[in-house]
């Protein structure tokens, strides 16, 4: 049997930091593409959109692949909650890896979100002259405002991300980052329609913050009203996630 290496803490944050900032990059981008004017897939749908962070996510696993690839303060709750015993092989759960998952995790997410505005800057100027609302670049919203529910779909719907993920390993599948990136299409396609789907705190506060700081031209508002729903929901989702595989298995 090979020995497993220890991972040293600065290499979890660095891929963690750098596997979430492409998770972001890209499917902000997609977003961006979609939504901005003048921009090849303006006026493109949601299928194109659910694809494109399954793509993201696909990408961004890979990049992270030596620190397990979480990605997501959901699926590091998640594992905690299951007691795994480790967040990847030769990672140690501990309080100190924990916050080195979470805040490379936020970090990498206000990284991937100001280079996407970085690659549209010209198409967010334009949509600042046009009056169109950038926020949807960055971050997630309701269709129905209602924050009660809004938070009950984000709670499902990250509990099906992360309770799917963490029985993974339990199947004879060796489709690796393309099954996560499969589950997340599916979600998108199935479960986004209400609120968008942030299913993962960071990849929603961060680029939130990034859009409330950054120069962009009549930015109009952040909605920092609704922000604390993809934040909460997707940890409550993603902790009852990882006591289910914890009982059930």
């Amino acid at each position: 049997m090979n020995e497993v290496t220890e991972v040293a803490l600065p290499t979890v944050f660095m891929s963690e930091a750098f596997g979430t900032a492409v998770l972001v990059l890209l499917g902000c981008g997609v977003v961006a593409n979609v939504v901005l004017p003048r921009t090849k897939g303006n006026g493109a749908d949601w299928v194109l959109i659910s694809f494109g962070w399954g793509f993201a996510v696909f990408a961004g696993v890979y990049v992270a692949h030596a620190s397990g690839a979480h990605l997501n303060p959901a699926v590091t709750v998640g594992m905690l909650a299951a007691d795994k015993g480790e967040y990847a092989p030769g990672v140690a759960i501990t309080a100190a890896s924990t916050v080195v998952y979470l805040v490379a995790q936020f970090v990498g997410g206000m990284v991937g979100a100001l280079v996407c505005w970085l690659a549209y800057k010209k198409h967010f100027d334009e949509a600042g002259r046009e009056g169109v609302p950038t926020i949807d670049v960055f971050s997630t919203g309701p269709e129905i405002r209602s924050y009660g529910w809004n938070f009950v779909t984000e709670v499902i719907a990250t509990f099906v991300l992360v309770y799917v993920i963490l029985v993974f390993g339990q199947t004879p599948s060796e489709l690796g980052p393309l099954a996560v990136a499969v589950l997340v299409v599916a979600i998108g396609m199935s479960l986004g329609g209400p609120t968008g789907y942030a299913i993962n705190p960071a990849r929603d506060l961060s680029p939130r913050i990034v859009h409330a700081l950054l120069p962009i031209r009549g930015k109009l508002t952040s909605n920092w009203s609704y922000a604390w729903v993809p934040v909460l929901g997707p940890l409550v989702g993603g902790a009852l996630a990882g006591v289910a595989a914890a009982v059930i298995g």
